[in-house]
């Protein structure tokens, strides 16, 4: 069994890290722009929030698809409502189901925002539900250095995992 701190983090780089319309199956998701993208989440259970950067290229940016794949999920779906974009899914993570609907705004080349509500059932660590708000935006090619997948947030150690590298490892349930 994971930690929560363990599936926190997981989900958190996964979330933000990674395009959250990748694993659209039936519309044509726009992707982001490659290069260097700053990315804020706030919500109720992580006071302050977090701020991370990113380098993205296409591939890294298609990442999540294998592994939402992989996952054991019943339904995930994405589609187009007017402006907005929404994603919901239905996935088991050790012995809770977490069922999560995203509501995205914005341009993929230059910023979007994500508000996302989830519920567990039965409750994870204690949480019955989270809501997270995750803005990102473009601030321009990757650093030097930097290859895509490589995430840097305030406070942790440099050489935080390659986002490519940790979903190799994470394993999935199939």
């Amino acid at each position: 069994m994971r930690s929560l701190a363990q599936i926190a983090l997981l989900a958190l780089l996964a979330a933000a890290t990674a395009s959250p319309l990748s694993a659209a199956s039936y519309i044509d998701a726009p992707r982001r722009k490659s290069g260097l993208w700053e990315i804020k989440v706030s919500s109720a259970q992580m006071q302050g929030g977090h701020v991370m950067q990113q380098c993205v290229d296409q591939k890294t940016d298609d990442l999540m698809k294998p592994g939402m794949e992989k996952m054991s999920c019943s339904k995930n779906e994405t589609r187009k409502e007017g402006d907005k974009l929404v994603t919901e899914s239905v996935c088991k993570i050790d012995d809770t189901t977490v069922t999560t609907r995203a509501v995205l705004t914005g341009r993929f080349d230059s910023a979007y925002k994500a508000d996302v509500k989830s519920t567990y059932e039965p409750p994870m660590h204690g949480m019955r539900e989270s809501a997270s708000v995750v803005e990102a935006r473009w601030l321009g090619p990757c650093k030097a250095g930097q290859k895509p997948g490589d995430v840097s947030m305030p406070g942790m150690p440099e050489g935080m995992p390659n986002m490519e590298e940790l979903m190799k490892k994470t394993p999935r349930k199939q």
